[in-house]
């Protein structure tokens, strides 16, 4: 089976963190979020994938090589602009001769694939979307569906009076080769935009299907934070890169941890970290391979990518520390998020 995962936007509502990783690339649990989708789709039987890129598409292509090693076969679709999500599959239509899903490449979920494909195939649809109740359906696609599953009425991002359902698109779409015929060739196209609504006037089988499993874009900072508590808390099930060392406390290899050291939990902590004496790691922390939180330091509800440092006596709350970042000594930062500058050359 094959699978495209959408890999191309510059997700500037991540900013400053996109300014050097695109936003597929966003360690969630020190694995980028599109890695967490590459185990998913290979548990459920996928074998080959492809990614379009644009942004930072180095990134993508030198983390996930040919995708030997997670078991498939990767390909790639480099874009010189930015097609749309369904302009971006229409330009890959040669790769897909069977039954295929698209995915958002930021998007977290633990979503039964293999159930939505058996339902899609039982409802001889021509495409079946992946909806979820949300509480504020202004920010997505709505549908409605009839008793049989179709999907009989859809707009985009509705406001006000034009919201008639809490059921959102996220994006996750199982389709028919069938369905380039529809999409026009070397222009911006998008699914929710233009293809779904075509779906509908011209009464072709659209499906819709309701689910309660865990998804969430990690597209922005409050989202960001809220996935990692999410998964520490059990909320959705990832396969995580290190063992569960003690309830609520993974743990990578080669950790260095001081004897006056306080862990709290729930926590991850990267190999190779190293916590200094009197050092505390709080609750619904995740410390990066190759970190280091000095002496006195204080790291609470916070994310640490690899190889960043918390220098002595420093408090951190709430904080994104990007890759390789010191944090200077004896301050106290709140919600902040905190990055290397870009050194001009």
């Amino acid at each position: 089976m094959k699978a495209m995962l959408l890999a191309a936007g510059v997700g500037s509502r991540l900013d400053p963190l996109t300014r050097t990783v695109p936003k597929p690339m966003v360690p969630i649990m020190n694995r980028p979020v599109m890695e967490h989708l590459v185990i998913l789709l290979k548990k459920h039987g996928f074998t080959d994938i492809m990614m379009n890129l644009h942004y930072l598409g180095d990134v993508i292509k030198d983390h996930f090589g040919d995708g030997r090693k997670w078991g498939l076969k990767i390909h790639y679709s480099e874009e010189d602009q930015l097609w749309g999500d369904a302009g971006s599959v229409k330009r890959c239509q040669e790769f897909f001769d069977d039954t295929f899903i698209v995915i958002g490449g930021d998007d977290l979920t633990d979503l039964d694939v293999t159930k939505l494909m058996r339902y899609h195939k039982e409802k001889k649809a021509l495409s079946t979307i992946a909806l979820s109740l949300v509480e504020d359906p202004s920010e997505y696609g709505i549908a409605l569906m009839n008793e049989k599953g179709r999907i009989t009425r859809f707009l985009e991002k509705p406001k006000g009076e034009m919201i008639f359902s809490n059921a959102a698109n996220i994006g996750i779409y199982v389709l028919e080769p069938d369905v380039f015929d529809l999409i026009p060739a070397n222009t911006p196209y998008g699914f929710g935009a233009s293809l779904l609504p075509m779906l509908i006037e011209r009464k072709l089988p659209l499906c819709g299907f309701l689910t309660s499993s865990y998804w969430k874009d990690v597209g922005n900072l409050k989202t960001y934070h809220q996935s990692h508590r999410d998964a520490l808390h059990g909320r959705v099930h990832l396969n995580l890169p290190y063992a569960e060392k003690r309830k609520f406390v993974w743990m990578g290899e080669n950790v260095e941890i001081a004897k006056d050291a306080e862990i709290g939990y729930p926590v991850l902590i990267g190999s190779g970290a190293k916590i200094e004496s009197g050092a505390r790691v709080l609750e619904n922390s995740v410390i990066g391979e190759n970190c280091v939180i000095e002496k006195g330091a204080v790291v609470q509800e916070s994310i640490l990518w690899d190889r960043a440092v918390v220098m002595q006596d420093t408090m951190l709350v709430r904080c994104v520390v990007g890759s390789g970042c010191r944090v200077k000594s004896n301050v106290a930062v709140f919600d902040g998020v905190i990055v290397e500058p870009i050194r001009k050359v």
